[in-house]
């Protein structure tokens, strides 16, 4: 399974131990920046291309981490053919949701509502989680994906 991944500046710590984390676990994980810290770094310009990626990679997942994560999904959710679940803390339930109902192909994450072992283990439970292909839920997905055309 290929994984990308994005963050900016609020995000770069957390994103560099996932990445580790990702790849000790055998996935294959693009990094798709910010490559070096800078603290005046603007999101758009590394979550888009991560969540073009995605879209444009069939069966493809993506992580995508800022400092709320509420942005970094509102930008994630702009490119065609991604459906980003954002997630900063609280309940699992909300991730398995994410994946069973919505087929979220990206998962967004708050670095400063997370600990590191939280992430991980929002991204395990994630990663591990298949949509229900339920015919409600496909149903809903096909919706959305007709307002990609207009």
């Amino acid at each position: 399974m290929k994984v990308f991944i994005a963050s900016d500046h609020a995000g770069f710590e957390l994103k560099k131990a996932l990445v580790a984390y990702l790849k000790s676990k055998g996935l294959e994980v693009r990094d798709c920046g910010n490559e070096v810290f800078d603290k005046d770094d603007d999101y758009p310009d590394f979550i888009y291309p991560c969540a073009k990626n995605v879209g444009e990679n069939l069966g493809s997942l993506g992580i995508v981490i800022g400092g709320s994560g509420q942005g970094e999904a509102i930008c994630a959710n702009k490119a065609r053919g991604v459906r980003a679940a954002l997630y900063y803390g609280a309940k699992l339930d909300i991730i398995k949701l994410s994946k069973e109902h919505n087929d979220a192909n990206i998962l967004s994450l708050g670095a400063r509502f997370l600990t590191e072992d939280e992430a991980k283990e929002a991204v395990d439970l994630w990663l591990s989680t298949k949509f229900s292909g339920e015919e409600r839920h496909a149903r809903r997905i096909a919706k959305i994906r007709d307002l990609e055309k207009v």
